[in-house]
Parts: C-alpha cells; sequence; structure tokens
C-alpha cells in the first residue's frame, strides 16, 4: 500500500466580509443598518400634547405613518401639477397652500392652511 499524501492546506485569499488588521488577525465588519425616515416621533409628541395619558400600539403608528406619507404625495403632486399648469418652473407656498385646498376636504383645510402660513411666518421672521 502506498503512503498517503498529506494535504497541504490551500492558500486562499481573505474573504470579503473580513478586514485583515495588520497584526495578521481578522476583523469583522460591522453591518450598518440603513435608516429609514418616518413621522412616528413627531406622531408621538402630537399624540402627548393632545392626549398625555393615550399611547399608540405600533401597528396603528404604522398606519399612520402611511397616511401622512400618501397626503404628502398627494399634495406634493397637485402642487406640481399646479406649477406646470401656470408655466412656473417653482413649488412655492401659493401652490402649496392651493393643493391643499384641492386635497384636504372642508374644515380640515382651513386648519392645515392656517398652520402652515403660522409656521411660514415664524419661518420667515426668524
Amino acid at each position: 500500500m502506498a503512503p498517503k499524501a498529506e494535504k497541504k492546506p490551500s492558500e486562499k485569499a481573505p474573504k470579503a466580509d473580513k478586514k485583515i488588521t495588520k497584526e495578521g488577525g481578522s476583523e469583522r465588519k460591522k453591518k450598518t443598518k440603513k435608516s429609514t425616515e418616518t413621522y412616528k416621533i413627531y406622531l408621538f409628541k402630537v399624540l402627548k400634547q393632545v392626549h398625555p395619558d393615550i399611547g399608540i400600539s405600533g401597528k396603528a403608528m404604522g398606519i399612520m405613518n402611511s397616511f401622512i406619507n400618501d397626503t404628502f404625495e398627494k399634495i406634493a403632486l397637485e402642487s406640481s401639477r399646479l406649477a406646470r399648469y401656470n408655466k412656473k418652473p417653482t413649488i412655492t407656498s401659493r401652490e402649496i397652500q392651493t393643493a391643499v385646498r384641492l386635497v384636504l376636504p372642508g374644515e380640515l383645510a382651513k386648519h392645515a392652511v392656517s398652520e402652515g402660513t403660522k409656521a411660514v411666518t415664524k419661518f420667515t421672521s426668524s
């Protein structure tokens, strides 16, 4: 019987997910979590202003976040249309205000316009 040949350790290139340090040791790369922007913290702050003793579930918070994103898209789309109809290259507060009046119903639109006007006034004065 022939003697068995010993296996030599094959030299491989270091894996892509390992970082080689000067000392020769390997160190795992940390995976960075991609942050997604939501309105959840702002919704929670407003909820606590209105009803300090009431909480909200995660599922309900997700629904509210989707609602705000949808409303934002509708207003942005409508204001974009208004700017295009009037052959203006810029969406100004006037287009936003008109879009809010068109997208939101009745009393809600009135409150939104007054709050928006108040916010713009505060921003320009500072």
